[in-house]
């Protein structure tokens, strides 16, 4: 039994993996300079739930959770002619968040290398 749970977690894992390589990643340095230089061509989206986004998010994001966004993405000012960047506590929602763009015919997209967990560990600028 033990060791059909350890090979459920490591297939898991490793679809996790080769999920997660299907979005661009951006450097962090590389979005806070586009941040800081009000890149108009960037939307930054948050997909955790709004009370982590209220606990500290990266400048300038925009908070929608990934179960919501097919129905909120047309909150997304011009979306379809700017990069989107996705990221959530640790990537696994920003991926099925990039999922869900894809899906509804987006390219532009791009996850935030790290997400929240790196921001955080290398002290990068939060709003909140």
């Amino acid at each position: 039994m033990l060791q059909r749970r350890h090979m459920l977690a490591a297939t898991l894992f490793i679809g996790y993996v080769a999920f997660a390589a299907d979005t661009p990643l951006i450097d962090q340095a590389a979005l806070l300079k586009r941040i800081e230089t009000k890149d108009a061509t960037l939307i930054v989206l948050d997909v955790r739930t709004p009370e982590e986004y209220a606990a500290g998010h990266v400048p300038g994001a925009i908070n929608i959770p990934y179960t919501e966004l097919p129905a909120r993405i047309s909150e997304l000012p011009g979306v379809a002619d700017k990069d989107v960047v996705v990221y959530c506590q640790s990537g696994m929602r920003a991926e099925r968040a990039a999922a869900s763009f894809k899906e509804s015919g987006f390219t532009r997209l791009l996850h935030l290398e790290g997400d929240m967990k790196a921001w955080i560990a290398k002290e990068r600028p939060l709003e909140k």
